[in-house]
């Protein structure tokens, strides 16, 4: 019976060491700098870390979403990293700024020159992305971690509302609410709307300002005349008496 109990205990102990020494997996994710607001433009980050002890990330391959395709997509130059950008004609061309755009970029790789993400490292693949769409609230991408053991993690499962995240989730960037001056248009005509509204307001001050002098005038006016009045009238009076 002892030993029995010494065995569970041991068994116990041995799964809480387990526990406690497992490390934290994480995953490919994407980040704004800042805000990614709707119809704008925003820096976005790929964080990728690496969680092997014994191999290297050496290439990154992120996949645009076809469903709200992106003009314009820049990625930012990096020491040790050949990057290549990959575009494809449109089934519909879009339009920005005036211009017919008639392909967007579907695909982003980094592939490493040098050592790559080493372990127990994790790097930060920046992209200057627009205009980010209006009609949704979230961009879905797709990525592929390649290690230098050719071991390769697809992080491409899209995270279901109401159900517990995928064990290999896709980078979703949040987008925030628009904000008026993306284009400087909504932004001006409330600046003039207040501008108008102040102008107003202002005009029926003065207006209710000079109304009321004015009527303190004429009140003036009739009871200077009044007054006038009433003296010469006492000055008769008193000297009617005095020839009595």
């Amino acid at each position: 019976m002892k030993a029995s109990r010494l065995a569970a205990v041991t068994a116990v102990a041995g799964t809480a060491v387990l526990a406690v020494s497992s490390p934290a997996f994480a995953h490919v994710s994407v980040q704004p700098e800042g805000t990614a607001a709707k119809g704008g433009y925003a820096v976005i980050d790929f964080k990728v870390p690496n969680e092997r002890d014994n191999a290297s990330t050496t290439k990154v391959e992120v996949t645009f979403p076809a469903d709200h395709p992106l003009a314009s997509v820049m990625p930012q130059p990096m020491a040790g990293w050949k990057i290549e950008v990959t575009k494809a004609k449109l089934a519909k061309p879009m339009e920005m700024h005036g211009e017919k755009i008639s392909e967007a970029v579907t695909k982003v790789t980094w592939t490493a020159e040098d050592k790559g993400v080493e372990p127990g490292y994790f790097q930060k693949f920046p992209l200057s992305v627009g205009a980010l769409p209006e009609n949704t609230d979230e961009l879905v991408f797709k990525a592929i971690q390649t290690y230098s053991n050719k071991e390769v993690v697809r992080w491409i499962e899209v995270q279901q509302k109401g159900q517990e995240e995928p064990e290999n989730p896709a980078p979703t960037l949040a987008l925030s609410a628009a904000t008026d001056d993306h284009h400087g248009t909504t932004a001006a005509k409330d600046t003039a709307a207040k501008t108008e509204t102040t102008a107003s307001d202002d005009s029926g001050s003065t207006g209710g300002s000079d109304t009321t002098a004015r009527v303190l005038g004429v009140v003036g006016i009739v009871v200077g005349a009044a007054g006038v009045a009433y003296g010469v009238l006492a000055g008769r009076r008193r000297s009617t008496g005095s020839e009595a």
